[in-house]
């Protein structure tokens, strides 16, 4: 089995702004899904004015996500967008908290990913309006140590990555990919106490 991808590193401040805001975010998403896009095909996609998507694109440009792509465009006055980290970017909170403004964008990103991850679970149990769509949601249990759960992320980014590169058709709808990967609570008991829950 060949090692997981190496996933970059956010490693500009400026750039966690620019995968904090909702809309840019979305961009992000629909450009990673479905390659690379028009002003014209955000706005149409995602329901906003084509020069509010055109904003947007500029402003992911000037953070570093997305590129234009000249060789995509059918003329001059054509601009075609990419994004530049298909696969996405590891960030690593701690290092972005020592730069200038670290902090207050790291309380932003935070509130927001939590938002949209609440969200993501929200729209997962309205069977109303994900009557023509495919919902799964799990939780599993595993015994890892630090470097298999590492390896086991890379895995999966490895996994949704291959389906990224198989599905790149403008056909079919955006699927989001929520995962968390984390150490399960501890019990906590004071010594002599025994938990609630004992039998």
């Amino acid at each position: 089995m060949a090692p997981p991808r190496e996933i970059p590193k956010l490693t500009d401040v400026r750039m966690l702004r620019g995968i904090a805001h909702p809309m840019r975010n979305r961009i992000l998403e629909e450009m990673s899904a479905g390659g690379p896009m028009r002003a014209a095909d955000v706005a149409e996609r995602l329901g906003i004015p084509a020069n509010q998507a055109s904003f947007h694109l500029r402003q992911l440009a000037k953070y570093g996500l997305v590129e234009e792509a000249p060789e995509l465009a059918r003329d001059g006055r054509d601009r075609v967008w990419r994004v530049i980290h298909e696969s996405g970017l590891s960030v690593n909170l701690e290092d972005l908290a020592q730069q200038e403004g670290g902090k207050a964008a790291i309380t932003v990103f935070r509130r927001q990913w939590t938002a949209e991850a609440h969200a993501a679970i929200d729209r997962a149990d309205r069977p109303e309006q994900n009557k023509d769509a495919t919902v799964a949601v799990s939780i599993h249990a595993l015994r890892l140590t630090k470097a298999e759960a590492k390896a086991l992320a890379g895995e999966i980014n490895d996994l949704v990555d291959g389906w990224r590169e198989k599905k790149k058709a403008r056909s079919g709808r955006t699927y989001e990919v929520l995962w968390v990967l984390q150490p399960a609570p501890e019990v906590e008991t004071s010594p002599g106490r025994v938990p609630e829950d004992a039998p």
